[in-house]
């Protein structure tokens, strides 16, 4: 039986292939390479080009693979292009996805880890985020993976699906073999790193007076290696046969943007030009997250500081100074 992994040429979904390719697993991949790339699956992996509502296509590789679970990464995942383009967002992220599940189901596949995202939650009103936390996203990236949540849901109840929605937090850090490689890059730590190593002439950081320690917003950065590993024991919780269930990944930690800056520079031996900017609409000052979920029902728990997901971003960066080769 094999595991198929929907964006796994992107950044989360090549590092979790790696990882199940490494366990033992047979994984079967399927991205349509716009902003995956082909190098960051293992040659000894299928990979099929194209699109998860292919409906055909995935009951095609569900039959010829005989695969008995998904992991479903591909997704449109930059906030301001989900404000600026929500059609593409809703499209891409829910129609797509509908259509992948409906394919799923009728090729008896009901176990499904599905990468979601903390953006469900929208403002914080209390810290840190539990799973019981309200959702009310204030962007449509968000929206469109909260929709697919309900639809998960629903599905569960109805049809017989069984699911892990994993909501997790800031993705950082990189392997030794797979790191960040985004056109265009919004991430804070590549962005610091590209300052540091001399491709970008400033970092811009949006806001300086939030209500935070040091006045820049906060977030709760996870090393991707970590997450991972949340998603290999997630499809295990659901190969032993326990009930659908949305879980939080994170630290449980909040770094601030002076404290990244500062942890790049000790990290790269270079000082950071930095530009001030005003804050970003819907950025919140804090977000962290409450992870006791994933300990009790997965028995997860972060293992990285930011300090490692620097280290290992730098040298990603050093290693691979333009990327993945075309």
């Amino acid at each position: 039986m094999s595991i198929l992994v929907t964006g796994a040429a992107g950044y989360v979904g090549s590092v979790t292939t790696e990882l199940l390719r490494t366990r033992g697993e047979t994984v079967v991949a399927l991205d349509d390479l716009v902003r995956g790339h082909r190098a960051a699956v293992h040659p000894e992996v299928s990979l099929y080009v194209g699109r998860v509502g292919d409906a055909a296509l995935v009951k095609r590789i569900c039959q010829d693979h005989k695969i008995s679970a998904c992991i479903h990464f591909a997704a449109r995942a930059y906030v301001g292009e989900s404000v600026h383009n929500p059609r593409l967002y809703f499209e891409d992220n829910v129609s797509e996805s509908i259509a992948l599940l409906g394919a799923l189901l009728d090729s008896q596949v009901t176990n499904l880890v599905f990468s979601s995202t903390c953006a469900t939650y929208g403002e914080p009103v209390a810290l840190p985020i539990r799973e019981d936390h309200p959702q009310a996203p204030t962007n449509p990236y968000g929206w469109s993976k909260l929709v697919i949540e309900q639809a998960l849901r629903a599905y569960a109840a109805a049809h017989g699906l069984r699911f892990v929605a994993l909501r997790y937090f800031n993705a950082a850090g990189a392997t030794q073999t797979r790191g960040e490689h985004h056109d265009p890059e919004t991430h804070l730590i590549p962005l610091a790193l590209d300052v540091a190593a001399g491709a970008r002439p400033h970092l811009s950081v949006f806001g300086d007076d939030y209500p935070t320690a040091d006045g820049t917003a906060v977030r709760d950065y996870i090393h991707v290696s970590d997450l991972a590993e949340a998603h290999v024991k997630a499809l295990s919780y659901l190969q032993a046969g326990n009930d659908s269930i949305a879980i939080n990944l994170g630290t449980g930690t909040g770094s601030s943007v002076r404290d990244v800056i500062a942890a790049a520079e000790v990290v790269s031996k270079q000082k950071l030009q930095v530009q001030m900017m005003p804050r970003r609409a819907g950025d919140p000052a804090k977000l962290v997250a409450d992870a006791t979920l994933a300990r009790n029902v997965l028995g997860w728990q972060a293992r990285y500081t930011l300090q490692n997901m620097i280290e290992s971003a730098w040298q990603w960066r050093q290693d691979h100074p333009g990327g993945y080769k075309a």
